[in-house]
C-alpha cells in the first residue's frame, strides 16, 4: 500500500493535468459535428495506454466511433482483467446551467467534496473514472506490480447506446476472452460508506411524434376545433401512470422479477438519508410507485420518464400558435428478466392505441440493453471487496444501480464473462447534468484501491 500512496502523491499533479487535457475535448457522441473531437479523444486514450506500458494499443474502427483497445500479456497462464469504458460524453446543454463552461474544467470546493471537485462534463461520467484505471495501470507498471493480465476496451458510443459495440465484440471475440470485466462508471453510497453496485437496470428508449393539421395554424382561429399536438402528447404521457404511479402500459409488469421481503429487507439496509435526499435536489417529498422505498425505486423496479418533449413556439415573447406537431423522448429502466425489445413493442403498440383520431402517432426505439446482476460469490467480487475494505477501512456494501450501461449484458451472453462494478462516483455529482463533478478525493482514491484490486485478485485466483 506504501507504494501505491507514494507514486501516486509523486504523480499527483501530472494525473490531474492529463485528465484535464482530455476533459477539455468535448467528446459528444450524440452530436455529428464534435467527430473530429470524438477521435481526437479516442487518439489520447490509446496514447497514455501506450505511454502506461501497454504492448498494444490501438484504434479499431467500427461503423460509428472507435473502439480503443490495449493489453498487456504478462504470463498467459494468470487470469486476466478486461477493462471497460468509455470516452464520449453527454451533450452539455442546457449551457446557461452550468456555472462555468462545461469543456474547460475547474476545481471547486463542495459540501460533499471539502477537498475539491472537478467541475466538467465527463468528469465522473466517465472520463475521470476511465482515467483511474489508465493511471492504475502505469502505477503497477511502473513499480513493477501488475500480478495479471489487462486488457482494455474503452468505447465511444455508450452515451448514444452502443450501437456498433455488439459486432466488435462478436468479431472479436477471442482477442477479448477475459477471466472478468472490471468497470468503474457506476456510484457509490458515499465516501463514507463505500459499496459496490451488484446490478444495473435495463433500457428501453423511445422517440415520439404527434401529428396533427399540416400546418401551424392561428389559436384563435382554429383553436377548439382541432386537436392540439402538444395537448394531446401531453395528456397521452399522463395517462402511462395510474395514480399509484404504475405504468399503466398493458403486458409490462409481465416479466418483471419481484424481491422475496427477506431481499427487500436487505437491500434497504444501505444508509439512506432522505431528509438529505430532499435537500440536495430541492425538493419537498419523493415521488414513485406506491409501496416501495426510494431506495427499491431506483434499483429495482422499473421506470417510465420523459427525457424531453417539445413543440409550439418556445422563443422570447408570445406567438399565438396551434402547433402541427409535438416530440417526446421516452426513457423506460427495466429490470431483471424484461426484455427491452418486448417493452419496445409493448409501449409502441399501447401508445399507437391510446391516440385520439385527430392525430396520427410515430413510435420510434432509439436504443435499449438488457438488465443484469452480479454475482456476489465470485472470487473478482470478493477481491473488489477486499480492496475497498483496504482502501476505505471499512466493509462495502452491495447496492443495486438504478442506471444502465447495456455492455455488461452483451459481456455475458458473447463472452461468458461476468463483471465488477467498481465504481467511485457519488449520485450527487450531476452525471448527465449541468455542473457535473468528480471529487479529487475519490479520483485518488480510485487509483489507490484499483491496484489492490488486482493484488487481491490475484492471490486468491492462485488460491483457487
Amino acid at each position: 500500500m506504501e507504494k501505491i500512496k507514494t507514486y501516486i502523491e509523486k504523480n499527483r499533479e501530472r494525473f490531474l493535468d492529463e485528465l484535464f487535457e482530455m476533459l477539455k475535448m468535448p467528446s459528444v457522441s450524440a452530436d455529428p459535428a464534435q467527430k473530429d473531437n470524438i477521435r481526437k479523444t479516442a487518439e489520447y486514450v490509446r496514447e497514455k495506454l501506450e505511454e502506461a506500458g501497454a504492448d498494444t494499443a490501438e484504434l479499431c474502427e467500427t461503423e460509428g466511433y472507435p473502439v480503443v483497445y490495449a493489453e498487456k500479456i504478462i504470463d498467459s497462464k494468470l487470469p486476466t482483467v478486461l477493462v471497460y469504458g468509455h470516452y464520449d460524453v453527454q451533450p452539455p446543454d442546457p449551457l446557461d446551467l452550468w456555472e462555468t463552461p462545461p469543456f474547460e474544467p475547474v476545481i471547486k470546493k463542495t459540501a460533499e467534496h471539502p477537498e475539491g471537485a472537478i467541475f466538467a462534463r465527463g468528469s465522473c461520467d466517465d472520463k475521470g473514472q476511465l482515467y483511474m484505471h489508465v493511471k492504475a495501470f502505469e502505477l503497477m507498471m511502473n513499480t513493477g506490480s501488475l500480478p495479471c493480465n489487462i486488457k482494455f476496451m474503452i468505447e465511444g458510443e455508450e452515451e448514444v447506446g452502443s450501437e456498433h459495440l455488439e459486432s466488435f465484440v462478436k468479431a472479436n471475440r477471442e482477442r477479448l476472452s477475459a477471466d472478468v470485466v472490471l468497470i468503474s462508471d457506476t456510484a457509490m453510497i458515499s465516501m463514507e460508506h463505500p459499496s459496490i453496485e451488484t446490478g444495473l437496470r435495463g433500457m428501453a428508449y423511445m422517440e415520439v411524434e404527434v401529428r396533427g393539421p399540416n400546418r401551424d395554424l392561428h389559436s384563435g382561429v382554429y383553436g377548439g376545433a382541432v386537436a392540439n399536438p402538444v395537448n394531446i402528447l401531453c395528456r397521452m404521457i399522463a395517462s402511462l401512470h395510474d395514480e399509484n404511479n404504475r405504468i399503466a402500459i398493458p403486458g409490462f409488469y409481465e416479466d418483471v422479477a419481484e424481491l422475496s421481503a427477506a431481499e427487500r429487507q436487505e437491500l434497504n439496509k444501505a444508509p439512506f438519508d432522505e431528509a438529505a435526499y430532499r435537500k440536495d435536489l430541492d425538493i419537498k417529498a419523493v415521488w414513485g410507485e406506491k409501496g416501495y422505498t426510494s431506495i427499491e425505486r431506483t434499483g429495482i423496479r422499473p421506470t417510465l420518464d420523459v427525457n424531453g418533449i417539445w413543440g409550439g413556439y418556445t422563443g422570447e415573447g408570445a406567438k399565438t400558435v396551434l402547433p402541427s406537431r409535438a416530440h417526446a423522448k421516452i426513457s423506460m429502466r427495466l429490470v431483471p428478466n424484461q426484455q427491452s425489445k418486448k417493452i419496445e413493442k409493448l409501449f409502441q403498440e399501447h401508445f399507437e392505441k391510446i391516440a385520439p383520431e385527430g392525430v396520427r402517432v410515430t413510435v420510434k426505439a432509439l436504443h435499449g440493453g438488457e438488465a443484469v446482476v452480479t454475482p456476489t460469490d465470485s472470487l473478482a467480487y470478493k477481491a473488489a471487496s477486499k480492496a475497498l475494505e483496504e482502501a476505505f477501512g471499512k466493509q462495502p456494501i452491495p447496492t443495486r444501480g438504478g442506471g444502465s450501461i447495456p455492455i455488461v449484458a452483451l459481456f455475458e451472453k458473447e463472452l461468458d464473462v461476468k463483471t465488477v462494478l467498481l465504481g467511485f462516483g457519488l449520485d450527487s455529482d450531476n452525471l448527465h447534468s449541468p455542473n457535473e463533478k468528480y471529487g479529487l478525493f475519490n479520483f485518488y482514491k480510485g487509483i489507490e484501491t484499483i491496484p489492490l484490486f488486482y493484488k487481491h485478485y490475484a492471490e486468491m485466483s492462485k488460491e483457487a
